[in-house]
């Protein structure tokens, strides 16, 4: 029963969130749910902006559906506009989201989505109009670097136009990547370089996408250069002075990390990312070095 696994906890702010027993961690402290998915995704996404001037469906990848508020916030706030959203949430368990069902009036972001949600989680995808917003959401329901290793490996090109990037087993590729996971200290494996670098091998050259994360170690910044993207600055959120964002083209990108960021990581004993899941702290190898040195982001202007 997931209730021995999950609890209710107040923050200070006034807000409630979950807080996994199992992790000994707390879905979006500090700020709580909505105001953490407004700040990290919805704002510094872009995702109204987009959304206007945006033709066809929208997709959006869900990593650590958990509770359903990230994905939530993100409907919520775009609703009034006319639109064509698809998303992908991936989880190893719907657990958080069972809990957070029995207790959606302490949780307070459900309001009219509560039946879509059991369906989410009965059927693994639902379907709905929301206004003017069309909605296809989808439940993958397993350890997501296993699915996207086995996604990259089964990917065939789109046969119907050979300039098309090839779909995977996921449809489309994203516009927009909601990243949430427990932290590297409880759950390495969803922040490897092998993870990251096959998320972006996913992704379409020609459709923008970005990704942004609450972390702003130095660790996760190296490895999404390392696994190809282009990393700037995030958006405080909370106690939180700055966090990531990372994008296949620097144009979704504020404000780029730049040669002084990457002096510093040079320096910093907490730079090496993991290529396995176990975490452990380590300075650059002289290998990620050269291979920092070379990314484009880098390149004399």
């Amino acid at each position: 029963m997931s209730d021995a696994r999950y609890q209710l906890v107040h923050l200070q702010n006034g807000s409630t969130s979950i807080r996994s027993l199992e992790a000994a961690e707390t879905f979006h402290p500090v700020i709580g749910p909505v105001a953490e998915a407004e700040a990290l995704y919805v704002n510094q996404l872009q995702l109204r902006e987009r959304l206007k001037h945006h033709s066809g469906k929208f997709v959006i990848w869900d990593v650590g559906l958990g509770a359903a508020a990230n994905a939530l916030t993100v409907l919520r706030a775009t609703r009034e506009i006319a639109s064509r959203i698809r998303i992908v949430s991936f989880d190893c368990t719907p657990e958080p989201l069972e809990f957070a069902l029995r207790h959606t009036d302490a949780l307070g972001y459900f309001g009219g989505y509560e039946d879509h949600l059991k369906e989410l989680l009965r059927a693994r995808r639902v379907d709905f109009e929301d206004g003017p917003q069309v909605v296809n959401w989808e439940f993958r329901l397993g350890d997501f670097p296993t699915l996207l290793a086995r996604a990259l490996e089964r990917r065939s090109p789109n046969r119907r136009d050979p300039n098309e990037h090839a779909e995977s087993e996921f449809g489309a590729p994203p516009h927009a990547i909601l990243f949430d996971a427990y932290s590297p200290a409880r759950n390495p494996a969803m922040w490897t370089l092998p993870l990251f670098t096959n998320l972006f091998q996913l992704l379409d050259p020609q459709r923008p996408c970005a990704l942004p994360t609450y972390s702003r170690s130095t660790i996760m910044r190296v490895t999404l250069l390392l696994a190809g993207f282009y990393v700037g600055v995030g958006h405080a959120t909370g106690e939180k002075t700055e966090t990531t964002i990372a994008a296949n083209t620097l144009d979704l990108l504020g404000e780029p990390l730049d040669r002084r960021w990457l002096e510093r990581a040079r320096r910093s004993h907490r730079a090496e990312p993991m290529t396995e899941a176990v975490y452990r702290i380590e300075p650059l190898s002289p290998e990620s070095w050269e291979r920092l040195q070379a990314h484009p982001q880098f390149a004399p202007s």
